[in-house]
């Protein structure tokens, strides 16, 4: 749990979490790296979490710093309520003081209390169309987050919005590459055995994916792999 720190601390602290998530090589990595990151640096944090929605359907939790979150998480999923979803869906920073004396998520409260979680403190970290993610910061203790952990928590999320994004942008960059160089030896493999030009390879590569239902870079893949494309 991070102390209070003055402006030239945090400061430094927060440079030291940039050069640290920017350093991950993945994006997962770098989730992990946050809610560690965020346990070390905003006061009154015991524990941390990253939740995600994909198209507004599919929600995670995807990062921890240890069973805590996942357990709060999964009775804001029973319960369908609670301040992690309410940053999601709503307002960028949702504070839970005391949950023992909550009246916006009463289902949700109860279950937290009898996990050892009194307080709450959760920013949104980004909007992409359809898809979100919160970071979430979990205490046994009532009031132990305060105006300080908003503000040193909203610059926190702030860099790690930015490392995340930038690292699941190498990851993106990273597979196109290796989708596209993929392809390319599947056509190379046609063009020699058929006598094809690569116009004519790649077509047959998109009839028989779509005749298939295999994605092409699955297909690709696989006649690397094989030698064979997979019949209808």
């Amino acid at each position: 749990m991070a102390e209070d720190t003055t402006g030239d601390d945090l400061a430094a602290r927060l440079n030291e979490v940039a050069r640290a998530l920017h350093r991950q090589d993945s994006a997962q990595d770098t989730l992990d790296e946050i809610v560690r990151g965020a346990v070390d640096t905003i006061p009154g944090a015991w524990h941390a979490g990253i939740m995600t929605i994909v198209r507004k359907r599919d929600i995670r939790t995807v990062a921890t710093t240890d069973d805590v979150p996942r357990d709060v998480d999964q009775a804001q999923y029973d319960t369908g309520q609670g301040p992690c979803l309410t940053a999601l869906y709503q307002q960028k920073i949702v504070s839970a003081p005391d949950l023992a004396e909550e009246t916006r998520w009463p289902l949700f409260a109860k279950r937290a209390l009898a996990l050892d979680v009194a307080s709450m403190l959760s920013f949104r970290l980004y909007v992409e169309g359809d898809d979100l993610g919160a970071l979430n910061l979990y205490s046994p203790d009532a009031g132990a987050f305060d105006e300080e952990s908003e503000h040193v928590g909203l610059l926190f999320a702030g860099h790690a919005a930015v490392a995340l994004a930038t690292s699941q942008e190498r990851e993106h960059m990273a597979d196109a590459v290796q989708t596209r160089d993929l392809i390319g030896q599947a056509k190379g493999i046609l063009m020699e055995r058929h006598r094809l030009t690569a116009d004519q390879a790649f077509a047959v590569l998109v009839r028989a994916s779509q005749q298939t239902n295999v994605k092409l870079r699955a297909l690709a893949e696989r006649l690397t792999r094989t030698g064979e494309l997979p019949s209808r």
